[in-house]
């Protein structure tokens, strides 16, 4: 069933981000990861732009799910060729949205279920853990390998990461983001 959603705003500085007081989930990941693809599975719409080029997203895109919570759609990582400046600019308007917003209630950080658990990913689970705010993982593109393969591959990032929360999920399949759904439900938005 199609979720009801609305696109609150795009933001690079802090005074534009958008006031209201629902908990935000923000959702992290490299720019070839599938992020935008999860998105659209993960709200049953197609909200976020899937693009053939990795790092499209430059802004911060704030979207309302269901009446309820607010989900962060933040700028991809660690492929997109941007320049020296556009990067700092980038890490300014990430590390000031995940130190300073007050509404955010966790953190999920998508991945190439067939990628290693790396120094980047490491970097942002210690900075969530400085923070103060939970992380969970989601592994995408699950069906890119055998089912007993996706488990052996959450098994993996479980253990590099020390992370209970991961998910193997499958955009094409629509497999999944129900469990991620019901997990940032659960364990985030619910009072």
């Amino acid at each position: 069933m199609p979720k009801t959603i609305q696109f609150i705003k795009s933001a690079v500085l802090e005074k534009d981000f958008p006031v209201h007081k629902k908990a935000e989930v923000a959702i992290a990941g490299r720019s070839n990861a599938g992020k935008s693809s999860f998105i659209n599975a993960l709200t049953k719409n197609k909200i976020a732009k899937v693009s053939s080029t990795p790092g499209k997203t430059r802004l911060l895109n704030f979207f309302e799910l269901d009446q309820s919570y607010v989900m962060v759609d933040m700028p991809g990582y660690g492929f997109a060729a941007r320049s020296g400046d556009e990067m700092r600019e980038w890490h300014r308007m990430i590390e000031t949205y995940l130190m300073n917003r007050e509404q955010l209630r966790g953190l999920l950080l998508v991945m190439d279920i067939r990628r290693s658990w790396t120094e980047d990913e490491e970097l942002l689970k210690e900075f969530s853990e400085r923070r103060g705010f939970p992380l969970a993982v989601v592994l995408t593109k699950a069906d890119k390998m055998s089912r007993s393969q996706m488990l052996q591959a959450v098994a993996k990032v479980k253990k590099a990461s020390g992370l209970s929360a991961v998910f193997g999920v499958s955009s094409l399949k629509k497999e999944g983001q129900d469990a991620v759904e019901d997990y940032i439900y659960e364990n985030w938005i619910k009072e």
